[in-house]
């Protein structure tokens, strides 16, 4: 008999295994889109300390990451457990945050309004280049924005993988949401690690000589601040197509009308249609949440 439960529960324990191991992975597949935001966002703000502090700085970072999923994995447990009629409310507001923060970033580039933060940069690049300049200071606030930044994020993954596993047992669930946000923390922050040394990789190889270390070297140095560039416009574009998406999905007819649009379409064209009208979505909610915070703001400075 000992024998047979013994049995029982390593079998049971192997079907708890393989659930985790197969939603985790549909978990990963939804919350791609957020990775690539948090990973631009993250190499954003950690660039720009002194070249022996950048790893460090990372590391800080990543600690502070792995704090704030403490924090949202038991409070994300709590909420499937007693509330989870809360879950797409959260997801909701998740996405239409996204859409507004994507909206935002493309206003302070192209609106006037930006130049009012070019003295900040301005006084920004003159600490950091003078010797006399409290470097701590400047690093110590790239870590705590860097931290705030990826609290959101973290938390968007957090109920994006929750509602992937909402009516999954309580075992399962516990087990998706800690490997997400282990591998995702691991992920992003050693991905950020190597795009923000790859100038200095780049440098070293190009001190090597002449051969193909150098043109290697040269080649990086070339392409480090392009894929910065591309990295801001894909986690631009992904915050749109991420919390479009959820959007979308949370009001039934607006899935159903777009549904319907990409249906008559063959081959990739559906899929492309889902991420236009998804995207397009996101453009929109940010759009008018952007002209709401910004009048109430007025308002409520003046």
């Amino acid at each position: 008999m000992a024998g047979a439960s013994l049995l029982a529960l390593l079998d049971d324990i192997t079907t708890v295994l393989d659930d985790i191991a197969i939603l985790s992975k549909l978990a990963a597949k939804k919350t791609a889109g957020v990775l690539g935001d948090d990973l631009a966002l993250n190499a954003q703000q950690v660039a720009g300390v002194q070249a022996s502090r950048e790893i460090p700085v990372v590391w800080a970072v990543a600690r502070g990451s792995l704090w704030n999923k403490a924090l949202l994995v038991p409070a994300a447990l709590l909420i499937s457990a007693f509330l989870p009629w809360l879950v797409i409310p959260l997801l909701m507001v998740g996405g239409a945050y996204l859409c507004f923060e994507g909206f935002e970033k493309l206003a302070h580039r192209f609106l006037p309004a930006r130049r009012e933060t070019e003295p900040e940069l301005q006084r920004l690049s003159r600490t950091l280049v003078d010797p006399e300049g409290d470097l701590l200071v400047v690093e110590q606030a790239k870590i705590k924005g860097a931290i705030r930044t990826d609290f959101v994020l973290s938390a968007e993954i957090i109920v994006i993988a929750l509602g992937t596993v909402a009516e999954a047992t309580l075992p399962v669930r516990v087990g998706v949401l800690l490997a997400i946000a282990l591998l995702m923390t691991i992920f992003v922050y050693g991905l950020v690690a190597i795009i923000i040394k790859l100038d200095d990789l780049g440098l070293w190889l190009q001190r090597q000589g002449n051969g193909a270390a150098g043109a290697v070297g040269g080649a990086l140095l070339a392409a480090a601040p392009w894929l910065m560039r591309f990295l801001s416009i894909a986690g631009t574009v992904a915050m749109f197509l991420v919390g479009g998406g959820i959007l979308v999905h949370g009001l039934p007819p607006l899935a159903h009308h777009l549904e319907a649009l990409a249906a008559p379409l063959s081959g990739i064209l559906p899929a492309l249609t889902m991420l236009a009208g998804n995207g397009l979505a996101g453009v929109v909610a940010g759009g008018v949440l952007f002209f709401l915070i910004s009048v109430t703001r007025k308002v409520w400075a003046g």
